[in-house]
């Protein structure tokens, strides 16, 4: 394995660490899937239709996620906005988020 593909793998594994944040702080209002992933490609989160559905699936049977059916176009659309238990829940994982990047911070910066 090159450096390349070893440190491609950790970027891997960093990005798909915060996809969970990214999708319950993207949801405040509610998406369909499809508006959902443009949002977050809008905001440079690479994610793919193949990654994102099954996420938003484990998302909602974990109660995280609530969603709705929206019947009124001629295409029904599954609409997703954040539970209360979603919002303590991304709440929680954005401190500790936070708290990660100070603490790694302060490694890089002698601190």
């Amino acid at each position: 394995m090159t450096d390349k593909d070893i440190v491609q793998s950790y970027i891997t594994e960093l990005k798909r660490g915060n996809l969970v944040l990214a999708v319950l702080g993207s949801l405040s209002k509610p998406h369909y899937g499809y508006a959902l992933l443009q949002t977050l490609q809008g905001k440079r989160i690479e994610i793919e239709a193949n990654t994102l559905y099954p996420l938003l699936r484990r998302l909602e049977k974990q109660e995280l996620l609530k969603s709705d059916w929206d019947t009124t176009e001629s295409r029904p659309r599954k609409y997703y906005s954040i539970s209360s238990i979603g919002i303590r829940v991304r709440s929680e994982l954005l401190e500790e988020w936070k708290e990660m990047q100070k603490n790694i911070a302060e490694i890089y910066l002698g601190e």
